[in-house]
């Protein structure tokens, strides 16, 4: 098979190196990729935003498949038009990716078909925005209702908080991801992302993992994308799954089905694992990023036979294995994120990393004057397995150790939850 893979993030290196492991693959293209996975793929610059382009050269370079990563590109709608000229794609129709382009179209959902969430407000102005959240209090959770690259959620924990974050919003802090706000209730609970690979009508579960969106140790200050994350997640057990099968991801599929937009490609369900049971946070229509790195390290079946499935409506037919050990991956992200990044500095020492047992994914990085520098806000995936995530986290920061680059910082506490959860265990 000939593949097109979309997207030059950490997600979509850890994407291309499993598919690259695939008998099924004849050549792998991905656009724009990166560094690191042009050492599996042959790099090629297209215009994600123009997709008769993408079609041309699918067209040309006889594509079976094309696997989109981020989801920019399907809230664009790139999964249908490509279709639409006879082409497979991997991945959720525009209007099926509503599920991650606006937040407040997937907590009407959770309403309309009784899927268990947080409590919410959606509101179009600063005005009744603020009488709400005055009327509520704090803490409370402030969203931009469109896309935001993961920084438009503010977990308020004052009232000043809250207001400032919707002063933002409506003052175009996040373009016009941030002109209508959703205002939901504080869930407290731990969380957990669970995955399904889905066809349109079965979803199959797909790993679950736990990341960590702040960016210091401790899980203190702002959010960011992720600054790691470890698979499986403890806190998922066989019951909690089978719940979030059943009053979650189920209902979503029959209530995507039932308006009219069935929905195919990968489904992350943030969760909050509560006292009351799972609640869901937010959908993504993709595989998310860090978590996209431990799933790839633990998965046994062979990635382009499951993709085709799913594209194919045969996922009723299909099973998922996975390696019994842990993976964790350790970003290491240029200084100034999740603000500002500083790019260009040198990165060295990544062949001494590997020589620790880790695998190492490419999230933001060039070629400079023949040098490998920082060229985005996460920079590196440091990614290991190991019997347990202590042994795993161990590996991966012996492995980030070897890396020499002085402009780059890391977390030093990825799995420690998981991790205080072996050693409770052990006693």
């Amino acid at each position: 098979m000939n593949v097109l893979l979309l997207g030059s993030g950490g997600r979509e290196h850890a994407l291309a190196w499993k598919i690259a492991a695939s008998p099924l693959l004849t050549k792998l293209y991905a656009s724009p990729g990166n560094p690191g996975i042009g050492g599996v793929a042959e790099l090629v610059k297209l215009d994600m935003s123009d997709h008769s382009t993408v079609a041309a050269f699918c067209q040309e370079k006889k594509i079976d498949l094309v696997v989109v990563g981020p989801e920019g590109p399907l809230v664009a709608g790139i999964a249908d038009d490509l279709r639409a000229w006879g082409i497979r794609v991997f991945g959720p129709s525009k209007a099926a990716a509503r599920l991650e382009g606006s937040k407040g179209f997937t907590k009407d959902l959770c309403a309309k078909f009784n899927i268990p969430t947080a409590a919410y407000g959606r509101f179009g102005d600063l005005a009744s925005a603020r009488a709400h959240v005055e009327k509520t209090g704090a803490p409370i959770v402030i969203k931009a209702d469109g896309l935001a690259a993961g920084k438009g959620v503010t977990i308020a924990m004052t009232l000043e908080e809250a207001l400032a974050a919707l002063e933002a919003c409506f003052e175009g802090a996040f373009g016009a991801a941030g002109a209508e706000v959703v205002v939901e209730e504080y869930l407290t609970g731990e969380e957990a992302s669970f995955f399904c690979l889905c066809d349109g009508t079965t979803a199959l579960p797909f790993g679950t993992a736990q990341d960590h969106k702040r960016v210091g140790d401790g899980d203190t200050g702002p959010n960011t994308g992720g600054m790691g994350a470890y698979s499986p997640a403890p806190v998922m057990t066989a019951e909690m799954t089978e719940r979030t099968m059943r009053e979650i991801v189920e209902p979503t599929m029959r209530g995507m089905t039932n308006i009219g937009s069935p929905f195919a490609g990968i489904l992350f369900a943030g969760l909050m694992i509560t006292d009351q049971g799972p609640k869901l946070i937010e959908y993504n229509t993709r595989f998310g990023d860090p978590e996209c790195q431990v799933l790839m390290m633990r998965l046994k079946d062979d990635l382009l036979v499951l993709l085709n499935a799913a594209v194919d409506g045969q996922l009723a037919h299909m099973s998922a294995r996975w390696s019994g050990e842990a993976a964790l991956t350790v970003v290491m992200a240029a200084r100034g994120y999740p603000g500002t990044p500083e790019k260009g500095s040198v990165i060295r020492g990544l062949e001494q990393a590997e020589g620790e047992g880790a695998e190492i994914f490419h999230a933001g990085t060039a070629i400079n004057g023949g040098a490998l520098v920082a060229n985005g806000g996460r920079v590196l995936n440091v990614t290991a397995t190991g019997a347990t995530v202590a042994e795993a986290q161990k590996k991966a920061y012996a492995a980030v150790d070897r890396i020499d680059w002085p402009q780059g910082f890391f977390r030093h506490d990825i799995g420690w939850r998981a991790i205080e959860r072996e050693k409770a265990g052990a006693k």
